[in-house]
């Protein structure tokens, strides 16, 4: 059956209060509606497929600025649960009654929130690489992390001013310099990583994701990492549609053990390692995770 695509293009949905939502669609125009919740620091054009993948697929992708990246506006003291919320508000715009869900890295918590709060019109959900809550019993929730990342949260656990001391100056460095976090996450990568920072055109889709990120404010990506290390505000086990949980095991931004801990407490998840890939290696598996958010089955994935 042929499908035609969507012109792509920016939509902002105004919410309650006057708060702004910016999204852009992909793909195909009447195909099977997935959400895909980017990563941290990230965007609505954080995306990966493209658009002849989507269409091959059958699948119409929506993505969407988090409060504070992008076109949307803040939302002070937001939680990971929020985001369900405006999934929602974006669905009901577009005329959506269910819907699949994709999270990766920091999008993953979520995309399992979605998944968790909106029952009723979520039917799979999928996380690749994501990290679990960081109360999560039994869980050294740094361990195996790069400098980095460590000391973005432990400076989001002590509050806002803590972290915005050490965000500030990397933020003002990455709008003066837009491949210096690259740079500084290379320096700290496995050897699977740096061969997407390497690459090109991975290199150059990123350094376009983070700069509209961070175009207007710190403040979308400070509000990650403040609602990733306090609580989430639901608990993955209340999940009840087929949840689909992919890793690599070298993955050293967020430890392959957030994923086993997360299949634990979500009982009937599938869980996908990878061995010897690591964080980036996401993106090459994201066409097949998608083709399960719509088809089922069983899935077989592989970042070779």
């Amino acid at each position: 059956m042929h499908r035609t695509g969507k012109a792509v293009m920016d939509n902002v949905l105004i919410r309650n209060h006057r708060r702004r939502l910016g999204f852009r669609q992909w793909g195909a125009a009447d195909g099977f509606p997935v959400f895909l919740l980017h990563g941290t620091p990230g965007c609505r054009l954080s995306v990966g497929p493209d658009d002849a993948e989507l269409l091959q697929l059958d699948t119409r992708l929506i993505t969407y600025d988090r409060p504070g990246y992008g076109l949307s506006d803040p939302q002070p003291g937001r939680s990971v649960a929020d985001a369900a919320e405006d999934v929602r508000a974006i669905a009901d715009s577009l005329g959506l009654g269910s819907f699949a869900v994709l999270g990766r890295s920091g999008g993953g918590p979520h995309a399992l929130a979605c998944a968790a709060l909106l029952p009723d019109r979520v039917t799979r959900v999928a996380s690749l690489v994501g990290p679990a809550p960081f109360d999560a019993p039994g869980l050294d929730w740094l361990k195996g992390m790069v400098e980095h990342n460590r000391r973005h949260y432990v400076a989001a656990r002590l509050g806002l001013r803590e972290l915005a001391h050490v965000m500030y100056p990397q933020v003002i460095a990455m709008r003066h310099d837009p491949e210096h976090l690259l740079r500084e996450l290379g320096a700290q990568a496995s050897a699977d990583d740096l061969d997407t920072f390497d690459d090109p055109q991975a290199r150059a889709a990123l350094i376009e994701s983070f700069t509209e990120a961070i175009g207007r404010s710190l403040d979308g990506w400070a509000a990650d990492n403040l609602a990733l290390t306090h609580p989430w505000g639901f608990d993955p086990g209340w999940i009840t549609a087929p949840v689909l949980l992919w890793h690599g095991t070298w993955d050293v931004f967020i430890p392959v053990a957030h994923a086993r801990w997360l299949a634990g407490r979500i009982g009937h998840a599938v869980l996908l390692e990878s061995e010897r890939s690591s964080h980036m290696s996401a993106a090459a598996v994201q066409s097949g995770v998608i083709g399960w958010l719509r088809n089922g089955g069983v899935p077989h994935l592989s970042a070779a």
